[in-house]
């Protein structure tokens, strides 16, 4: 139990079962573990695909506000662009409801920008602390992804920006008692940039038990792949998680290895790329071979006993801060293979834990990919040096735990400390 007591408000875009990501899986299971530790800990974010207004999910309450997008000219068709990636939405309700917070303690924004100003403003008026945390891409997003991002508000008017003036949106990270970071390379370039600040490298964590203890039968049965060798690949359907290069590794991959399958769960939040997806799987003659599940609820069974019924894990992703559903598998027991990118190089070690493919190299992976569905040694010892590592370095009462002492340090006066 910790000594702080009070409320720490989580600050971010969005909050929706139905498009589930990495971020939504920290910041809820960080909610529901500081909750465990004594203090009210509530996410505020946009009503985004929801309704607005509060919801409680297994003890953690979720506070929904209205908002828009602060462009003139928008068309439904990049609103819809704008909420498939979050966008940079600005909240009013949400401001004035963070600014009436009862018994506020520190917040905890996990967006930049507008609603990270809002978080700025309220903790100045207040006269409480606030930390921000970087899920990845303050700088270590391409250029070619980052266009693609902002493509939907190219050349349109941008109302809002007064109220980024207002709110102090540049200042979000100079003002911050604290910059988390979920990747060692994300929190390297931001001391290089800044040095000095008060920036602290924190993984991602992970209930180890919860994936451990999963039966893989369920989930073979629910999908019809009893006796069915498959790669798993689960990230959101997006280009940045790179799964049309996955196709074609495992395209070559399948001509030595007819009989595996590839199956992949994940929410779509760029329609466009879903669709490049489903045509590279027609034109390559995959479609019994591939399975596209669009996702499945984080409190769902099935999901941990994916992991476990997976004959090997796969993430080809061209970029990723961390990589939370590597620790997932290893969770699991189940052999990772990944991209030498972003974060990832940082918490594995290739050959011991995982095998690294580089960024893009489609040939690549399929040789990791054959090396490994032909090697049952290596499989064992990558399964087990994973759970090894993950149990003992990422389970979540860990990870709150350094949380906890982050949130100490900044809210102990400086003549104590």
């Amino acid at each position: 139990m910790s000594k702080l007591s009070g409320t720490v408000t989580h600050v971010m875009r969005r909050f929706n079962l139905d498009k589930w990501g990495g971020t939504e899986t920290v910041v809820f299971n960080l909610s529901r573990e500081l909750h465990k530790n004594g203090l009210n800990s509530p996410i505020f974010c946009t009503d985004m695909f929801s309704k607005p207004g509060p919801e409680k999910i297994d003890g953690v309450t979720i506070r929904r506000f209205r908002y828009v997008f602060p462009w003139f000219g928008l068309n439904e068709e990049a609103k819809s662009k704008l909420r498939l990636k979050g966008g940079s939405p600005l909240s009013l309700p949400l401001f004035f409801a963070l600014l009436c917070q009862k018994n506020l303690l520190l917040i905890h924004t996990h967006v930049g920008r507008r609603l990270g100003g809002i978080a700025r403003t309220v903790a100045r008026i207040r006269k409480v602390p606030y930390v921000i945390h970087v899920h990845g891409g303050r700088h270590t997003v391409p250029q070619d992804q980052y266009d693609q991002m902002v493509a939907p508000v190219e050349g349109k008017l941008e109302w809002g920006r007064i109220f980024g003036l207002f709110f102090g949106s540049r200042k979000v990270f100079d003002d911050a008692a604290a910059v988390i970071c979920v990747g060692q390379s994300e929190a390297d370039e931001m001391l290089r940039r800044t040095p000095g600040r008060n920036i602290h490298y924190l993984p991602n964590g992970v209930h180890v038990q919860h994936f451990a203890s999963a039966e893989p039968d369920a989930f073979r049965k629910a999908y019809r792949l009893e006796n069915k060798k498959f790669v798993l690949c689960l990230s959101r359907i997006d280009f940045q998680k790179n799964q049309l290069m996955l196709v074609k590794a495992f395209a070559e991959f399948r001509k030595t290895h007819p009989d595996w399958k590839l199956v992949f769960i994940g929410s779509v939040s760029v329609e466009e790329y879903y669709r490049k997806i489903v045509e590279e799987i027609e034109r390559l003659d995959l479609k019994g071979s591939v399975l596209i599940i669009p996702g499945l609820k984080p409190g769902d069974p099935l999901l941990p006993s994916a992991y476990k019924a997976a004959d090997m894990f796969v993430l080809p992703t061209a970029n990723e801060p961390f990589g939370i559903v590597i620790l997932e598998a290893w969770a699991a027991g189940t052999p990772v293979i990944a991209t030498r990118v972003g974060g990832i190089p940082g918490f594995t070690t290739d050959g011991e834990n995982i095998l690294l493919s580089e960024d893009n190299d489609a040939a690549m992976l399929t040789e990791k990919m054959e090396q490994l569905a032909g090697a049952p040694e290596l499989q064992i010892k990558l399964a087990q040096n994973g759970f090894a590592e993950v149990s003992a370095n990422y389970d979540w009462s860990a990870i709150t735990a350094r949380v906890l002492k982050i949130y100490e340090e900044i809210l102990t006066p400086r003549s104590k400390r």
